[in-house]
């Protein structure tokens, strides 16, 4: 009866959503603007199963998003313990990290392709630069957020700083470590497509961008559907990570309830 409860909802609304769908495509010039879901569905079997182009584009794009996202998130981390833990880097670089988090990194793209190239790379470091900022400031506020009461009592055991770090500041921060990685996680799917728009010829935004110059919509919705796919599986990923390393909390908000 639970599972009932809890995927008839979705299933529900997956059949409604169809339902209008196929609906809002019978119009007479609905071909142009809407394709049938039975012809999106037929452009995903060709692309996957039949010929199997799709595939290369697929792993083109999540090469890209994960290389960025690991690299972006890696330097973010580091770079915020070294904030957190010298004040003259606090000082030195955190103004101007608040100030270029402002900065639409989506605008650098045609800089970064002119820098590295048309290949991988410039996807990469563009999508290395989305990640950043919001892991960044995540983890500079996880760092932070340690109860000065543990500090107190290390200090007074004379415990190293390395080791107030690892035992303290970094199990506290692991919350806002992958609240960051998760938004982190949907803007890297965001930078490699939008790379793949300006300048590619590979990748699903590569695929996208194409087929929209020759009207294929079946093909776009397609490509969306994949990278919805690919961005909720990445998502999941990271929350499945999230409850097998940050077990305390999850057992503690079971025990609140």
């Amino acid at each position: 009866m639970s599972a009932i409860r809890r995927y008839l909802p979705p299933l529900v609304t997956f059949v409604l959503i169809i339902a209008a769908w196929e609906f809002a495509s019978r119009g007479p010039d609905a071909a142009f603007i809407l394709p049938r879901p039975w012809a999106v569905v037929q452009s995903l079997i060709d692309g996957y199963i039949v010929r199997g182009t799709l595939w290369e584009h697929l792993f083109t794009t999540l090469f890209q998003t994960i290389f960025g996202f690991i690299i972006g998130c890696v330097v973010a981390v580091v770079l915020a313990a070294l904030v957190v833990e010298f004040e003259i880097v606090d000082r030195s670089i955190y103004p101007y990290i608040i100030a270029l988090q402002s900065m639409p990194k989506v605008a650098l793209a045609p800089l970064l392709i002119v820098w590295f190239g048309f290949g991988m790379a410039s996807k990469v470091v563009l999508v290395a630069l989305i990640c950043f900022f919001p892991m960044f400031v995540n983890a500079v506020t996880g760092l932070r957020s340690v109860p000065i009461e543990l500090v107190d009592l290390y200090r007074a055991f004379s415990a190293s700083r390395w080791r107030m770090f690892f035992e303290i500041k970094i199990p506290t921060a692991l919350p806002s470590f992958f609240a960051g990685l998760q938004i982190a996680v949907v803007f890297a799917l965001l930078g490699a497509v939008v790379g793949e728009f300006i300048a590619s010829q590979k990748g699903l935004g590569s695929v996208i961008q194409a087929a929209s110059v020759s009207f294929n919509l079946p093909i776009v919705f397609a490509c969306i559907i994949s990278l919805s796919c690919l961005g909720a599986v990445m998502t999941a990923l990271v929350r499945f990570t999230y409850r097998r390393v940050v077990f305390w909390q999850r057992t503690a908000t079971k025990g609140d309830s």
